[in-house]
């Protein structure tokens, strides 16, 4: 499904599936069944046939609950962020829990952030 490096239209999928998943778990639980993961591909004109969507199952479902984490499989995609993305990332965070409780409400990431 993706190059190993990302086209632009990779990049959009792969944030796009990551926004899609997190509107369509309504109870916040981060898990997909597997209708809402193949309607989630459909959605995002990644449909493959049914024996692969069956294999790509089976290697989700680890635990076989019939259901599958989403946070995994999006970092299945993306992959282990590199050491310069994680000492970013260290930073921001650093910035954000001025308070160093640990912990950033949102509230406090509204005063450091826009998304415009």
């Amino acid at each position: 499904i993706f190059r190993k490096t990302p086209s632009k239209r990779g990049v959009q999928v792969i944030t796009g599936l990551g926004k899609y998943f997190r509107q369509i778990d309504k109870n916040r639980n981060g898990f997909l069944s597997q209708a809402a993961l193949k309607e989630a591909l459909k959605v995002f004109h990644l449909e493959m046939p049914e024996g692969d969507f069956e294999s790509l199952w089976l290697i989700l479902d680890d635990s076989k609950s019939d259901k599958v984490d989403y946070g995994k499989f999006t970092h299945a995609i993306f992959g282990e962020m590199n050491e310069y993305r994680k000492a970013f990332e260290r930073k921001a965070y650093m910035k954000l829990d001025f308070n160093k409780t640990g912990s950033v409400p949102m509230v406090d990431v509204r005063k450091c952030y826009c998304a415009k």
